[in-house]
């Protein structure tokens, strides 16, 4: 089975065999972009999120033939180092990971948030983010997801680009 979709921009195709087969794992292993990561393999843990046509979802329990004509955006694909998107940016100004392993899928899930909810309160964030980390940065991402919301507020013209 061929399945043809954009990941990141880039419009891609592979052959695969087993069409069930969890996005995350061509993502990773067949396209070489290891800033997705393997948690659970259940959709419990959202280290695997990505988006899919701007959806946050967990990519482990996402097969590969429901992507056919779809656009995927992995963490490679939210900003750039000389113009990180705004969760990136927030997430270095507050230094959120300890570990690190399961931010990739928290700023995923923040950047799909912050489309449908600009500006949201704590409640919001209990409701929307439902992630587990390990090293318990919580307290240090919720601050940043409040300074993603204020940066996004920041007409681009304003905006500082490194």
């Amino acid at each position: 089975m061929k399945v043809f979709f954009k990941i990141n921009g880039l419009d891609q195709s592979v052959e695969i065999q087993d069409g069930n087969t969890p996005l995350l794992w061509i993502i990773r292993d067949m396209l070489n972009l290891k800033g997705t990561k393997f948690g659970c393999g259940k959709a419990a843990c959202g280290a695997c999120t990505i988006h899919v046509d701007g959806e946050a979802v967990r990519s482990c329990s996402y097969s590969i033939k429901s992507i056919d004509g779809k656009e995927v955006t992995t963490i490679e694909g939210l900003g750039t180092e000389e113009n990180p998107h705004p969760v990136q940016q927030a997430w270095i100004e507050h230094v959120v990971p300890q570990c690190g392993y399961c931010q990739p899928g928290f700023m995923m899930a923040t950047a799909a948030l912050l489309k449908k909810i600009p500006n949201p309160t704590d409640e919001d964030i209990n409701d929307n983010i439902v992630n587990v980390c390990r090293c318990a940065t919580y307290y240090r991402m919720r601050k940043a997801i409040h300074r993603a919301a204020e940066i996004n507020s920041i007409p681009s013209n304003l905006k500082v680009q490194k």
